[in-house]
């Protein structure tokens, strides 16, 4: 019995014994090579612009007298960089076999994207298996880079005060100076509490977020936002802008900016006529008579005021401006009313109410140069103390019509004697051709009555065209229900109706064929009816 014992004891003795020598054996072959001969490093810039290209080398020396074989390199760019398409941030570069005392250098070249002073890193692993070693090993090492600028400007033009309930109307400015074209940017607005968005120009995608695309060296824009804000009175409220890029559909921040502003106690209440008119709507070549009215709605006198009107808007005709007791700044559009000249400037009690006036006209010759110039509206900014205030007007939209007579033409062709002979037909063709100017327009027609024994022959064209005519009021109607802004301005011809007349006279001499053209239609910007209208056409007027 105790030998049997014996002989187990010895044989767990010889089992361990032999399983620490495997254990040992794999242990040394796992540790005859240590991974620190291989040398990896990544060296770049420690400092970068936005959107700067900037090159990383990825560094690797073999400092052992073994062979690496089979290595493979794995290089990370730092995240959000800007590749070539195709691209991904994760490069991996299989190599030759490393021999000893051979060193090597790879180059990778990016754009980072980010906020300024955010930490970008690059990383770089290389694994590789030693000559006459199953194991494979691998080193590993990152760089980081700061991006030291960011040649964006994002800032708000908001006042650093303003009353509790009022309309609020401010502008998100944004500009690149980067050297490199930034696209997929974007800006995201945080509002404080009870801020009530109405409306922007351009409009949001969700009242928060509004889509830039690409800009370029030295572009910019704006955004223009109206709302209304609430707070207890000595309440701060903060806005909070973010200008980004979208990468892989995620909004990377390049730029923030914060503003912060007080509720306070309003006491005075700004508002303007035009031409008698609190909701007036302009037109081109209109003559405009402003009146902007000031009250003390404090409860203490106000003294020694200054109120500054700014005019905004390419369609004011500056030369024709008038301010009596104003002071005109050419150089930024703005009128000055001293309290030295304006004794309600000077002194004005709790309760009482003045006002400033001025003239001033519209051009009547502008023209838009795109579709994107519609919709225009002409603006006054007021300042007076700490109270601000901003008047849209809109325009409406300018129509034009050019009738034409013809006798000879290549539309239909007419006949009869020229110039016409009593108790005898002759025909002539009429073009009408309208212009739209600034806005598009709905419910569209062209309306003018026949001269004196003159009647349609049936020969219109196009032969689509919406053109009829009543023979109890000898009427013709021509309908083209819509028509968008700058059509016949932009470098197309409007929109044009052809259709033959034909004229028995009673008597010779200089007869009407067409009476006054008037066009009409319903500005959808302004919501309210525009028109024009053409001369008559008479049987002198006829181009031969």
């Amino acid at each position: 019995m105790i030998q049997l014992t014996q002989n187990k004891f010895m044989l767990v003795i010889i089992t361990s014994a032999l399983v620490l020598g495997l254990l040992g054996f794999w242990y040394y072959q796992r540790n005859i090579y240590s991974k620190e001969i291989l040398k990896l490093e990544i060296l770049g810039p420690a400092e970068a612009e936005l959107a700067q290209e900037v090159e990383y080398t990825v560094k690797y020396k073999n400092n052992g007298n073994v062979r690496l074989e089979d290595p493979r390199l794995i290089f990370e760019y730092p995240k959000y960089s800007l590749l070539q398409a195709g691209q991904s941030l994760r490069q991996e570069v299989a190599l030759e076999a490393i021999y000893p005392g051979q060193e090597q250098t790879l180059n990778f070249k990016t754009r980072l994207l980010g906020k300024e002073g955010e930490i970008k890193q690059a990383r770089a692993w290389l694994n590789y298996q030693p000559k006459n070693l199953k194991a494979r090993y691998e080193s590993e090492t990152s760089y980081t880079t700061q991006i030291k600028s960011v040649p964006l400007v994002l800032e708000f033009d908001l006042p650093s005060k303003i009353d509790s309930g009022k309309e609020v109307s401010f502008k998100l400015n944004y500009f690149s100076n980067a050297s490199y074209p930034l696209s997929g940017l974007g800006i995201k607005l945080e509002y404080p509490a009870d801020f009530e968005f109405q409306s922007s120009k351009p409009r949001s995608l969700d009242k928060t977020d509004w889509d830039v695309g690409l800009l370029n060296k030295a572009e910019g824009g704006r955004i223009e936002i109206i709302g209304h804000i609430k707070g207890e009175i000595g309440e701060q409220k903060q806005f909070k802008a973010q200008f980004g890029s979208w990468q892989d559909g995620e909004f990377v921040v390049l730029k923030e900016t914060i503003r912060g502003v007080q509720i306070i106690t309003p006491s005075l209440y700004i508002s303007q006529q035009i031409n008698n008119n609190s909701l007036y709507v302009a037109k081109a070549g209109d003559a405009l008579h402003y009146e902007i009215f000031f009250k003390n709605i404090g409860n203490d006198v106000l003294n020694n005021l200054f109120l500054v009107a700014k005019l905004e808007g390419g369609l004011f005709d500056l030369a024709t401006l008038k301010a009596p007791l104003g002071d005109f700044e050419p150089g930024d559009n703005s009128i000055v009313f001293d309290w030295r000249k304006i004794p309600k400037l000077q002194f004005l009690a709790v309760g009482e109410e003045g006002r400033v006036e001025f003239w001033v006209e519209l051009k009547d010759d502008w023209q838009i140069s795109s579709i994107n110039d519609k919709n225009q509206v002409i603006r006054t900014n007021i300042s007076l103390s700490q109270a601000q205030k901003e008047f849209v007007t809109k325009v409406n939209s300018k129509l034009e019509m050019s009738p034409k007579g013809y006798y000879q033409d290549e539309v239909f062709g007419n006949t009869g004697p020229l110039p016409p002979v009593a108790g005898q037909q002759t025909t002539y063709t009429i073009i009408w051709q309208v212009k739209n100017y600034y806005n598009d327009i709905k419910n569209m027609q062209v309306k003018a009555i026949l001269g004196s024994n003159v009647r349609l022959t049936g020969k219109i064209f196009p032969e689509e065209a919406n053109l009829t005519f009543d023979s109890n009021s000898r009427e013709v109607v021509w309908k083209l229900e819509n028509l968008e802004a700058g059509q016949g301005v932009l470098g197309t011809a409007g929109p044009s109706v052809a259709f033959q007349l034909a004229l028995t006279p009673q008597q010779a001499g200089n007869l009407t064929l067409v009476g006054t053209a008037r066009v009409t239609g319903e500005d959808e910007f302004t919501g309210l009816m525009t028109s024009a209208e053409a001369p008559v056409i008479n049987t002198a007027d006829i181009v031969q």
